[in-house]
């Protein structure tokens, strides 16, 4: 006898294009321009390998004196050429699955199934936020390090270390001359609430009439797993200015993160198991993702320290030493403010 089941429901290839609704550049760090998505990158992410090189351009050096003409007919100017350079990157392989029993859809009078697969490209979209999150922090140990925090401004310990508008200032001039650069700025909603409390947030519609919140002219991104640090009115929250970049990833218009998304060899999975729950049965859906998610103008250090598990987990990304700038401060269109709300 003919009987319908989730994985007559649910065909594989219909599957992905159905949860590919869930786009991850509904999140506010994409919706920002913070991450961009990255052709290079998806070829990177679908080719072998586990890490590997970025090539991208350098800008035109300024340093550079321009060519004096003259009339002299002898007298050839010689062309200087384009640099470029690499960045090394790692590729992660990551999955998630969820399983429910038969009798639970019936009792519920609702499939869970059904839910699991229509929120599971929101799951995935918050674990990237998670990742970028955790890189951030990465960089952040990696500047303090071994860059002399030329990123950084901590007004923690000054006076009452409040949030103020001029601290954002030191902040995204810690860029020099190139300060203009920063599209976003992603904050802890604790942060976010002075912030409104000091009337420094402009609210604007977007094109669907849906209101954003900007300071400054910068998009603000909230995100309550932004760095934090010890407790009640003593807590010190780290709020990360974005640039939009004014490098590109291997010639193509860049971000301060690229993403790249590869492809599994079975990204979509779903399982019976008949004789579970005494016969009443069990049914298992999963997702398999292979990806890039990779900051400009930092290597990845694979034998920084010791993986985790065989792709870094957001532990091992925060670690300063899996981290190492490559490029000049101005380059990095990213910047850190430490600061209590």
């Amino acid at each position: 006898m003919a009987v319908v089941r989730l994985t007559d429901a649910v065909v594989p290839t219909v599957y992905r294009s159905y949860t590919a609704l869930n786009l991850p550049e509904t999140t506010q760090f994409f919706s920002s321009g913070v991450i961009a998505r990255n052709a290079l990158f998806d070829t990177i992410a679908r080719a072998g390998g586990i890490t590997g090189t970025i090539p991208f351009w350098l800008d035109l050096d300024p340093t550079i004196e321009e060519n004096q003409s003259n009339d002299d007919p002898a007298d050839f100017a010689v062309p200087n050429k384009l640099g470029s350079a690499t960045m090394h990157y790692r590729k992660c392989f990551v999955n998630q699955s969820y399983s429910a029993m038969d009798l639970v859809a019936e009792l519920a009078g609702s499939s869970p199934m059904q839910r699991i697969r229509n929120r599971f490209g929101v799951y995935w979209q918050r674990r990237d936020q998670r990742r970028l999150i955790a890189t951030v922090a990465g960089i952040y140990a990696d500047n303090l390090a071994n860059d002399g925090g030329d990123m950084i401004v901590n007004i923690s310990a000054v006076s009452d270390g409040i949030f103020t508008a001029e601290s954002t200032i030191d902040a995204e001039f810690t860029m020099g001359d190139a300060a203009g650069s920063f599209v976003a700025i992603a904050v802890h909603s604790q942060v976010l609430a002075r912030m409104e409390k000091n009337d420094l947030i402009d609210v604007i519609p977007d094109s669907q009439g849906f209101p954003v919140k900007f300071y400054r002219g910068k998009r603000v991104i909230v995100d309550d797993n932004m760095p934090k640090t010890g407790s009640g009115l003593s807590t010190v929250y780290t709020s990360v200015f974005f640039g939009a970049g004014a490098f590109g990833f291997g010639g193509v218009e860049g971000h301060e993160f690229a993403l790249g998304e590869g492809t599994p060899m079975n990204p979509v999975w779903v399982e019976r198991v008949e004789q579970a729950g005494q016969g009443g049965g069990q049914e298992s859906i999963g997702e398999r993702r292979t990806l890039i998610l990779h900051p400009f103008g930092f290597d990845w250090i694979e034998a920084g320290a010791a993986i985790t598990e065989f792709s870094p987990v957001n532990a091992d990304l925060a670690l300063a030493a899996h981290w190492n700038r490559i490029v000049a401060r101005k380059q990095v269109p990213m910047a850190f403010l430490l600061s209590k709300a």
